[in-house]
């Protein structure tokens, strides 16, 4: 594959995940504001986010009024972005040039 593929089709993929990890913040800050999840638009956030959120939340219950899976499901989002640009420039960058 030429780079003038591969490298618009990863920056795309990585702008997906980082709008995907802004919706998780965003739909995180909603859930202190009363009412706001219930909203159109919180409903459509919860409909993109919530699967992913399940994942961490059968394992970890809240503790209090805290919610840590969350924090823990960014923490994981976060680590997952940064493999895959560390796989992108380990072993698909250097065949490209």
């Amino acid at each position: 594959m030429s780079q003038d593929i591969v490298i618009p089709i990863f920056n795309f993929i990585l702008f997906l995940l980082q709008v995907y990890f802004y919706a998780m913040i965003v739909y995180f800050f909603m859930s202190w504001i009363p009412g706001a999840q219930q909203s159109a638009f919180g409903r459509i956030l919860a409909r993109i986010v919530e699967p992913y959120l399940e994942l961490f939340r059968r394992y970890i219950p809240p503790v209090g009024m805290f919610d840590l899976s969350a924090i823990v499901a960014l923490v994981v989002f976060n680590l997952f972005r940064n493999g895959v640009i560390a796989i992108y420039y380990q072993f698909v960058l250097p065949h490209l040039y």
